[in-house]
């Protein structure tokens, strides 16, 4: 097995006509964890996840694979392993000759062949026609096209699309059994919940700029928000309003954010307001998440260092950055969602992929 190694953008760039689909990126990826990159479809993911595999050329900037752009890699199949889409096979293929066929042409030993097709449950099928798969077990053929190589470096885009839940039970246990064993694992996607099921870091990614960059329990109590409620509702209304306050106003009570359930019932007294509910939670984490992709700020946006501040003082405290989901252009139409970071973070105005 190769060693799993850092993905790393450095201010890469791409335009499209006079659209910036990917602006100054900055970003990297470490060995051993799996990092998600999630956003709603449309965020950017895939086009900068090209540009890191040498599909798309950048306008300015580079994507390195362990230090190298992915051109320059001398064997890129027992490198880096990558499914952006279930490929196109041909069809009269049986799942052993296409595997058979791409070893040959990558010098790599025939005997893999067998190991990756039970690796990914397709062994009792390795010699019917591809025309006959399920567009799972495709997908399931692209991962173990992926894994032939036995890469230290693997990239999933959507790496759950077609499965039945028994194959993305078996997707979360695999990737995260890549992880373990050190290799680089990179993932995109949409769906919050299959996110929180398997990865380690999460970025998320709204309208092509990265919106949130940490570990999966940082984004957990962002925002605390006090349930608060009064007979005189209108009143209690009020006084969060003169106080600065974001409330929503719901049947079971008010929601106020980023509050202190002890500063509400002070406010609530000294405006002679009696209340009949008071207490405190934290935001659940699809409160956070749909806060940052409908550019919404939040106490963990608003902190962010920016990365000109991380370049120019890296033994000073960072500078915060404004939120970044205030830009809400629209970015280029090539498919696909964005990339990451690996601890350093986007300043604002800064694009992380395309629409």
């Amino acid at each position: 097995m190769a060693d799993g190694k850092v993905l790393e953008f450095s201010g890469v760039t791409k335009v499209f006509g006079d659209v910036s689909a990917v602006s100054d990126l900055t970003a990297r990826v470490e060995p051993g964890v799996v990092t998600a990159v999630l956003g709603p479809n449309g965020a950017g993911k895939t086009t900068s996840l090209r540009i890191l595999l040498g599909e798309i050329r950048p306008s300015s900037g580079k994507a390195t694979i362990g230090g190298s752009t992915y051109s320059s890699i001398s064997h890129p199949a027992r490198t880096v392993g990558a499914v952006l889409e279930t490929p196109t096979f041909k069809q009269r293929r049986t799942a052993t000759r296409q595997l058979t066929s791409v070893a040959k042409s990558n010098g790599i030993p025939l005997p893999r062949v067998r190991e990756v097709l039970d690796l990914v449950g397709l062994s009792d099928v390795a010699d019917m026609r591809i025309a006959s798969y399920s567009l799972g077990m495709r997908q399931r053929l692209s991962i173990a096209q992926a894994l032939l190589g036995d890469p230290g470096m693997l990239v999933f885009d959507e790496p759950v699309n077609g499965m039945d839940p028994e194959g993305i039970r078996w997707m979360r246990l695999l990737m995260r059994r890549l992880a373990d064993e050190g290799r680089t694992v990179l993932m995109s996607s949409h769906l919050l919940s299959e996110v929180q099921q398997i990865a380690d870091r999460i970025l998320i990614v709204s309208n092509g700029k990265l919106v949130f960059s940490g570990n999966i329990e940082d984004l957990a109590d962002v925002d605390p928000i006090v349930v608060v409620d009064s007979p005189d509702r209108e009143k209690l209304s009020r006084v969060l309003r003169e106080g600065g306050y974001e409330f929503e106003v719901l049947r079971s009570g008010v929601n106020v954010r980023d509050a202190r359930a002890r500063d509400l019932g002070k406010s609530a007294a000294e405006a002679g307001i009696a209340l009949s509910v008071l207490h405190q939670r934290g935001a659940s984490l699809e409160d956070v998440f749909l806060d940052l992709v409908n550019g919404r700020p939040t106490r963990q946006t608003a902190a962010l260092p920016s990365r000109e501040a991380e370049e120019t003082a890296a033994d000073a405290p960072a500078a915060a950055v404004p939120d970044a989901a205030e830009d809400g252009r629209t970015q280029a139409a090539e498919s696909g969602d964005a990339i990451v970071d690996g601890g350093r973070h986007v300043e604002e105005g800064e694009l992380v992929g395309a629409l």
